[in-house]
């Protein structure tokens, strides 16, 4: 049983980057590759200011700025300088690589083991460690996601959308895409940061390579999210999306209790996701091949 939970409170962690990945890929539809290099960046500045003394909860908005300002440096390099969208965010975060190194003072791994976090007041009202993040999460999830979509409500959010749907028709109303596409995914990297805060918080631990595979993690939760739930409007996406990576993590915690290995684990991602993605078709094709045969027997 606790496995299960342990799994649930590590999808609802990881929901924020899931939503981080929504934003860029749904919203503003860019090929956004920075997630595996801002997630980490969350992480790490969280779990070094811990160390230093900082209150854990201070934490997070200075991880979230971080973000903010990894994704705001891929933006800015695809519309000043041209380079193409996707290549701009390996390239970042390929150099996010070396700071997140720095960040953590040229260690690979900075354990929180011996400090408090976000989840030690709840200590003593909820003694399971599992229980006590899926109630945490949760309650931040459920503001993030109301946040959220108040703000892909508002003027702001109108124009982020209109600028993944039509940008030449953006433009044509004399709003500037580039900034849109700034703002949009600067919002993206600093929740998929503050994801990372909250998972090393979890984890007890920051690690450089930890952010390795998250953009595919994250693509897993919205596939099967959108799979699950056929989202009609943005609340019922966003929550959809965090379903999805909720799942994600209880597939994985699956395999994992059936016996294959942590190697085994991009393998069953990969499969996940072909599964996801074949859904639609496979129950389209099970439809037409169900009435065919109601046809035949009438």
């Amino acid at each position: 049983m606790n496995l299960w939970v342990g799994a649930i409170a590590l999808g609802l962690a990881f929901g924020a980057m899931a939503l981080g990945v929504y934003i860029t890929f749904r919203v503003l539809t860019f090929p956004d590759l920075t997630v595996d290099g801002s997630f980490p960046l969350g992480a790490a500045v969280a779990a070094i200011l811990i160390v230093r003394g900082w209150e854990p909860w201070l934490t997070l908005p200075v991880a979230v700025a971080a973000g903010a300002a990894a994704g705001a440096v891929t933006a800015f390099l695809n519309s000043r300088f041209g380079i193409n969208g996707l290549l701009a965010g390996i390239l970042v975060s390929l150099g996010l690589w070396t700071v997140n190194l720095r960040v953590m003072e040229d260690r690979s791994n900075v354990p929180l083991l011996a400090v408090d976090t976000i989840l030690t007041p709840l200590r003593p009202l909820v003694a399971e460690p599992n229980v006590r993040a899926v109630v945490l999460f949760g309650a931040l999830l459920l503001g993030l996601a109301l946040a959220l979509n108040w703000l892909l409500h508002t003027d702001l959010g109108l124009a982020l959308r209109a600028t993944g749907d039509t940008e030449r028709m953006v433009r044509a109303q004399g709003i500037d895409a580039d900034r849109m596409r700034l703002l949009g995914l600067a919002l993206a990297n600093g929740i998929t940061a503050l994801s990372g805060a909250f998972v090393a918080q979890y984890q007890a631990f920051a690690d450089v390579g930890m952010g390795l595979g998250m953009i595919v993690a994250g693509l897993a939760s919205v596939i099967i999210g959108e799979t699950l739930i056929r989202p009609r409007g943005v609340l019922m996406a966003i929550v959809a999306v965090i379903l999805g990576s909720v799942a994600y993590r209880l597939v994985i915690a699956t395999a994992l209790y059936i016996g294959l290995g942590p190697t085994d684990m991009r393998l069953v991602t990969s499969v996940i996701v072909i599964v996801a993605l074949s859904a639609p078709r496979l129950r389209g094709a099970l439809g037409v091949r169900g009435l065919a045969m109601g046809t035949a027997r009438a």
